[in-house]
């Protein structure tokens, strides 16, 4: 009997991590894997996903004409007309998340990469991540299935109509499976004796006189003007927030050093607090990174978040940096000549 019971009571739970939509695939292939259920067709299938029946057939190298057949496994689309990762939907429509599973030895920069090009800080912004590794097996919103209500069963799992950094839904999602809410412990006033009255009273019209004293005229209002491209920062990389890390991981061990060509890539990150990233085939994700720039000596101390992806544009590349941190290197061409070493 208390099996039984057991069962049921995480049934709701079970069944709410099997509705999410896992995304599979590398962009601009990305895909959901639907299994047809009896009296399923192309039709109805793509009134589920959104997305037209004449897309779903040759994106599994079938013919419409054949039909599909129960239990048959297919992919469904994620294309421009129902995956996304910004904007609004109709008043008939709604957006259910699309979550990703990471894989081991994946990190969040190549996560965010084979998923439409998804930029990082909205990846971390989504999910509720504040630093660079998640373990691996943990479920990410990397994008958004636009249905409509009246059409899809799954706009149940919908957010509403807007996507924006309340799109930390798996917190959401919990509470919906039947997460306890706590009562907050409330404050109880104690009764007040006359002499503190007065003490309170006296107190607190000193501080109202203190307060009128120091009182400081309003400063006139600024006019605003344009905001500059990039924010202003000090270089001075001996104030670098990664620098202490680098030294701690370094420790009293001899550093991997090593020189080549430097690529860069695009991010928000790092313009104003210095904390720069990079990608490395060698050293692993977390590892801090000393980069020199050996046409001018200027340094900074870059944080691993991945692999340098294999493509063409990349070969030959020791390392890729955050354009942040190649401005505070002085590197103003795509590619320059640099130092690095870093824990091993």
């Amino acid at each position: 009997m208390k099996k039984i019971f057991l069962l049921l009571l995480i049934l709701p739970f079970f069944a709410t991590a099997q509705d999410r939509l896992m995304v599979e695939g590398i962009s601009p292939a990305l895909y959901i894997a639907h299994s047809v259920a009896p009296k399923e067709n192309y039709y109805s299938i793509g009134r589920i996903y959104n997305v037209s029946p004449k897309d779903i057939a040759p994106f599994n190298k079938l013919e419409m004409e054949k039909g599909l057949t129960p239990g048959q496994k297919i992919k469904i689309p994620l294309n421009n007309s129902n995956f996304f990762q910004s904007g609004s939907a109709a008043n008939d429509e709604t957006f259910v998340p699309v979550y990703y599973k990471i894989k081991d030895k994946e990190g969040l920069y190549r996560v965010a990469k084979n998923n439409n090009d998804l930029p990082l800080e909205t990846l971390k912004q989504w999910n509720g991540i504040t630093g660079d590794m998640v373990k691996n097996g943990t479920q990410l919103v990397v994008g958004y299935l636009k249905v409509k209500t009246g059409l899809s069963a799954l706009a149940k799992y919908g957010i509403g109509t807007s996507i924006g950094s309340a799109a930390t839904v798996a917190v959401a999602e919990e509470k919906k499976a039947g997460e306890k809410k706590i009562a907050e412990p409330v404050a109880v006033d104690k009764p007040v004796s006359k002499k503190e009255d007065k003490k309170a009273a006296k107190k607190e019209a000193e501080k109202n006189k203190v307060q009128e004293e120091t009182k400081v005229a309003p400063e006139p209002e600024k006019q605003v003007g344009p905001e500059p491209v990039k924010p202003a920062r000090d270089k001075n990389v001996s104030e670098s927030d990664f620098k202490k890390l680098y030294e701690t991981q370094l420790g009293n061990t001899e550093p991997v050093a090593a020189s080549g060509s430097a690529g860069i890539f695009k991010s928000t990150s790092g313009w104003s607090d210095k904390k720069y990233y990079c990608l490395h085939n060698t050293a692993t994700p977390g590892t801090i990174i000393k980069i020199t720039n050996t046409a001018n000596g200027n340094i900074v101390f870059a944080k691993v978040l991945d692999v340098i992806p294999d493509i063409k544009m990349n070969e030959g590349l020791l390392i890729i940096i955050s354009n942040a941190a190649a401005d505070a290197l002085g590197a103003s061409e795509a590619n320059f000549n640099c130092a690095v070493s870093y824990a091993k």
